[in-house]
């Protein structure tokens, strides 16, 4: 099943929270997503203010959560724990053929 955008940048933000700054291909293997759109979704995080672009040493980009993206990602959880009927409505639909 495809995952939707909120996915996909919640599955990013917990890649980055629960890893430490990673570069872009480490980002890309953990959390699943294509190199093309992990740059636009990581793109959109940096806008949000959610993730932050770091340089160490002369070269290396590696990508970090912010404090508001771990504050994102708590709300996100709590979210989820209060609503679980939309992830049991989600599993029971019937795959299309």
């Amino acid at each position: 099943m495809r995952r939707s955008k909120l996915e996909m940048y919640i599955d990013i933000l917990k890649v980055l929270a629960q890893r430490g700054p990673l570069k872009l291909t480490h980002v890309m293997y953990k959390a699943n997503v294509n190199c093309s759109v992990l740059k636009e979704y990581l793109d959109f995080l940096m806008k949000q203010g959610l993730v932050e672009e770091r340089t160490i040493g002369k070269r290396r980009v590696v990508y970090a959560i912010t404090q508001r993206g771990i504050t994102v990602l708590k709300y996100f959880r709590e979210l989820k724990q209060v609503l679980p009927i939309v992830e049991e409505a989600r599993n029971q639909m019937p795959t299309p053929y």
